[in-house]
């Protein structure tokens, strides 16, 4: 819009378009008469109406929006010189605790640091299993084989990606001592089910909700909860593409329960429930002060940047509907969604990496996550056949999606896709 707004103020539009379309040329002669592939002509269109470059997400943009609101709050933090421990934690704590319902919020250092807490405070012990799933990031096995755990790999449903509460029951053992659900790309898990099968073998729940935050469960009797506050604990993670992220790192533990929360701040601090005074072995996990006051910020923002997504996920919904080669994530019915991930499914894997290449040559980005499923990974490598999640590693693949999202760059992503698919 700005460069024709240019053309009324200060150029004919004759010599404007012959100064402007000349370097195009070439390209567009070459695209008529020598019918080179079509994507370059979009390429040259692209470049002539000046396109933002197109990113899985734009924090740039988004801090651009928010920028006096997050110099005040950083300004006013490096003023007060409380790096460590400033009000503005605290303060940050409370809102969230507000924000999801649950009675306890913990921030700490990051996601990872979040789910060790977790397990520690419930104090499992060394050899102790975790039934979880192995379509997931590496964060939650990682934290399990360093507390000298055993993560119990568990396949997903193949239209939700979720963890699959069929197949939990078949996993549970003796030595089961915890289950782990991963919300996975912004949706939340089937926790009716999952809650029903903890309460029956009295087991605790740990929920990974770092791509989920605000995400909504309603159970059947109509209650609705906030994802992470429906387990005995829940975590998340502010890693700065995260739906709430900061610009560093940073993450936080949930819980209702009293007597977990008191356990999680002792192991959070050094294992100290007040200074000098040592009770269990913790570790040093603190959210700063500058980013608990960036979050302050992007909190009174979230549920516009979900409205956000959805709007974008929504255009994609209407344009994959008609392409027969690949399909729109499903959603839950029982979840609303944040869409971390606009995660689509290809029916045929031999697509996933030259759809990946046509989209990066017409400047799109494109991700896969993931693809190699955990219990495939040499760290966490297990002898055991999960086909379904090894099939779903070949032919899913995450679009652009985030809060600053054009018009012109959806309408261009999607014509690509089209375009490939020849639909």
């Amino acid at each position: 819009m700005h460069v024709f707004c240019g053309l009324k103020k200060h150029k004919p539009p004759t010599v404007w378009l012959i100064e402007h379309l000349f370097p195009f040329l070439p390209a567009l002669f070459l695209c008529v008469f020598y019918k080179v592939q079509t994507h370059l002509c979009v390429l040259s269109l692209r470049t002539f109406f000046n396109m933002l470059p197109i990113q899985m997400v734009d924090l740039q943009t988004q801090y651009g929006r928010l920028k006096n609101e997050i110099d005040t709050a950083i300004q006013k933090v490096l003023q007060s010189a409380a790096f460590i421990k400033g009000p503005e934690v605290a303060a940050f704590e409370t809102e969230l605790q507000d924000f999801t319902g649950a009675k306890h919020v913990i921030a700490c250092a990051n996601g990872t640091d979040a789910l060790q807490l977790a397990f520690m405070a419930l104090k499992l012990q060394p050899g102790d299993e975790v039934i979880t799933p192995s379509f997931s990031y590496a964060a939650l096995a990682e934290v399990l084989h360093l507390l000298h755990l055993k993560p119990v790999f568990c396949e997903v449903d193949a239209k939700t990606f979720l963890l699959d509460p069929e197949q939990i029951e078949k996993h549970i053992s003796p030595k089961t001592k915890a289950i782990a659900p991963v919300h996975l790309y912004g949706q939340i898990c089937d926790m009716d089910a999952i809650i029903a099968i903890a309460t029956k073998h009295q087991l605790p729940v740990v929920e990974d909700t770092a791509q989920a935050i605000g995400a909504v469960y309603t159970f059947k009797n109509g209650e609705k909860k906030q994802a992470g506050t429906m387990g005995a604990i829940g975590t998340t993670s502010f890693f700065p593409s995260k739906n709430l992220g900061c610009y560093g790192d940073g993450g936080a533990v949930f819980t209702n329960d009293d007597q977990l929360a008191k356990q999680l701040k002792m192991v959070a601090n050094h294992g100290q429930p007040q200074k000098y005074v040592h009770e269990v072995i913790g570790i040093n996990s603190r959210l700063d002060t500058l980013q608990a006051a960036i979050l302050q910020v992007k909190l009174k923002y979230l549920k516009e940047f979900e409205a956000s997504r959805n709007a974008v996920a929504d255009a994609y919904d209407a344009v994959l509907e008609g392409i027969d080669g690949i399909s729109a994530p499903i959603r839950n019915a029982d979840s609303t969604h944040v869409f971390h991930q606009y995660t689509a499914v290809l029916k045929d894997a031999a697509d996933q990496k030259p759809l990946m290449e046509y989209l990066k040559s017409q400047g799109i980005p494109s991700m896969i996550y993931y693809p190699t499923p955990l219990h495939k990974q040499q760290a966490y490598a297990q002898h055991i056949s999960m086909p379904l999640t090894e099939d779903l590693c070949t032919r899913v693949i995450s679009l652009p999606i985030h809060t600053e999202m054009a018009a012109d760059q959806l309408q261009h992503i999607t014509t690509t896709i089209k375009a490939y698919f020849k639909a």
